[in-house]
């Protein structure tokens, strides 16, 4: 698809500066920019790319004032926030692609389940399970496999391999990406007598609408009631939610994060990757945590920590200062300490 700089303001709302019928086909990294493509710049950190870019369009924030002159070749389009705009247009142009319809062979589909046929897409090798409901518009792809008792809402992708135990639920507009399992057991398991008597997991996972989960991400089933992801939510690749678990709305994490059982976390908080927190404890809304923090308690709304155990962010990077010098602070403590024990014998 080939749009020109004119079109692409109409669509975002932007202000032109340049060729009004400058036409792109692609869309390029600032830094690597090519002739007919459309780049962006939203962090003024990478400022220095744009007075050399060969990018045809880039969208810029309408505050963004140029340090020295630009290529003549270039076009800017206005934005009040570059980034959005940018996924506006990935969005709409991944729309443009016609989805896959029909039903592949071989798959094996429960005579009980319920599938809206003319709008279904079904890749070969999927599996569908007794009394399995799926909505309009939904993207089966080859080797998933549903659980009896699935219910998948209208509008989402299950790419390839994507496992999805029994009596789980998915809402509308989700997209679980290759290899994510849904719905496995809890690690429950009783001491007794120097050995384990596992704990059944009666319970399910609930996923609500709009919610993405990345590739070979685990959610585990409740014990009991549900392990629920609110709306919104966005999970990176290889994640690991426990039992009962509960993710607020528009919560979005790093990869590697791990969620003991019976955690809850609020609404809008990041999460950084190979972020560990520990179980029954509950995460306030708004909360930020650094990369490969460790959380062992309870955090208020609108906190931002980092380290293992968390603390305030400030204070961590005070502390990062410390920690190099710990080596030589002992030593020089060591020698204090013999100096006042040689003043007190004297």
């Amino acid at each position: 698809m080939v749009f020109t700089a004119k079109q692409i303001a109409g669509i975002l709302g932007g202000t032109i500066e340049g060729d009004v019928d400058v036409k792109v086909g692609n869309f390029s990294k600032i830094e690597e920019g090519k002739p007919g493509t459309l780049t962006f710049l939203a962090n003024l950190k990478y400022s220095a790319f744009i007075y050399n870019t060969n990018a045809s369009i880039a969208l810029v924030n309408n505050d963004f004032t140029p340090e020295k002159g630009l290529p003549t070749t270039l076009t800017l389009i206005r934005v009040p926030n570059a980034y959005m705009a940018l996924a506006t247009l990935m969005d709409m142009v991944s729309k443009m692609n016609a989805p896959k319809r029909g039903i592949e062979q071989p798959v094996f589909i429960s005579p009980s389940a319920k599938i809206d046929t003319e709008s279904v897409y079904i890749g070969a090798f999927a599996y569908i399970g007794e009394n399995v409901k799926l909505g309009k518009n939904i993207a089966v792809y080859p080797q998933v496999y549903l659980g009896d008792n699935v219910e998948i809402d209208d509008d989402t992708i299950l790419y390839a391999g994507v496992k999805i135990y029994h009596n789980c639920k998915v809402g509308k507009n989700c997209i679980i990406h290759s290899g994510a399992v849904i719905g496995s057991d809890g690690f429950g398991f009783a001491p007794d007598g120097g050995k384990y008597k596992k704990i059944p997991q009666l319970g399910n996972v609930v996923i609500e609408d709009n919610v993405e989960i990345g590739a070979n991400t685990t959610i585990d089933r409740a014990v009991m009631d549900s392990t629920i992801i609110r709306s919104g939510a966005k999970l990176d690749n290889l994640i690991q939610i426990a039992h009962n678990v509960e993710i607020g709305e528009n919560t979005g994490m790093a990869a590697q994060v791990g969620i003991s059982g019976s955690t809850k976390i609020g609404r809008n908080c990041m999460i950084g990757g190979q972020v560990g927190l520990g179980g029954h404890i509950k995460i306030g809304d708004r909360v930020n945590i650094g990369a490969q923090s460790g959380i062992i308690s309870n955090i208020e709304d609108d906190k931002t920590l980092m380290g293992s155990p968390g603390i305030d962010v400030k204070n961590f990077f005070r502390s990062s200062i410390i920690f190099p010098k710990l080596p030589e602070l002992y030593k020089t403590l060591n020698q204090l300490q013999k100096e006042v024990e040689n003043l007190k014998k004297e």
